[in-house]
């Protein structure tokens, strides 16, 4: 067997999300028929992230087995011909060790929301970012995100469809950056619950527009999800990056 790495760029606006479900079209299953047009054998992937409906992905990462070998260029761009018109591109692809899963290999993940702060409508932008449309006081966010760094109990920012056995996750980084009208927040961590970066994101929000007195702290010593705030819109949420 032949085992195989991509690195995945999508839109994931009209799609239900990474995971192939009943009830709409996946990145998964748009590029496991291509493998099957491309290699004639049906196979199946393994993703690094997986995304929800109307996430994006910068560097989604999934690894796949075939039994015969295939230049890596050719996978490449015969993936890329049958993907198209979808929204979604094999960036590259690699030939990897048979141990390697996209998945359980993983050391490290990364994720990046973007927020965009202002008055008027979104146009250029629009199912690519959140508009908050009230004024944000940045400081407050920057100084209560430095809360999140490191192991917690993270109770209170998963969502109730969480199958993860545990809700302690560790916090590599968290960064907040601004420019101008654009807020962006990049999170690293091995693993996150469902909806957990959503949810830290929106709580900071809501912090910064005044609708939370608590900080992030009590909020993660309470363990409920009703103390933190909203679930920030799916469409501002990019896969940065996955480290191995």
């Amino acid at each position: 067997m032949h085992n195989y790495k991509i690195t995945i760029e999508y839109d994931g606006t009209n799609f239900v999300g990474w995971q192939r479900q009943n009830n709409g079209i996946s990145i998964q299953q748009l590029i496991e028929e291509s493998i099957q047009k491309l290699s004639n054998k049906k196979t199946t992937i393994f993703g690094a992230g997986r995304t929800d409906a109307g996430v994006h992905a910068k560097g989604q990462v999934a690894s796949f087995e075939l039994e015969s070998f295939i230049d890596t260029d050719t996978i490449r761009d015969g993936l890329n011909h049958h993907l198209r018109p979808h929204p979604v591109a094999i960036l590259s692809t690699e030939k990897t060790d048979i141990s390697f899963n996209a998945r359980f290999s993983a050391k490290l993940r990364w994720y990046e929301y973007k927020v965009i702060n202002r008055r008027p409508p979104l146009t250029l932008q629009n199912n690519r970012v959140w508009c908050v449309h009230k004024h944000i006081n940045i400081n407050k966010i920057v100084e209560q995100s430095k809360f999140f760094l490191g192991k917690h109990d993270l109770s209170a920012f998963r969502s109730v469809n969480c199958q993860s056995k545990s809700s302690i996750k560790t916090i590599k980084s968290f960064d907040v950056e601004k420019n101008n009208e654009e807020i962006n927040f990049i999170i690293s961590a091995k693993s996150f619950l469902h909806s957990q970066v959503r949810i830290m994101v929106g709580t900071l929000v809501d912090i910064g527009l005044n609708k939370i007195s608590k900080s992030v702290s009590e909020i993660i010593s309470l363990k409920n999800r009703e103390f933190a705030g909203v679930t920030a819109p799916a469409h501002g949420l990019y896969l940065k990056k996955v480290e191995y």
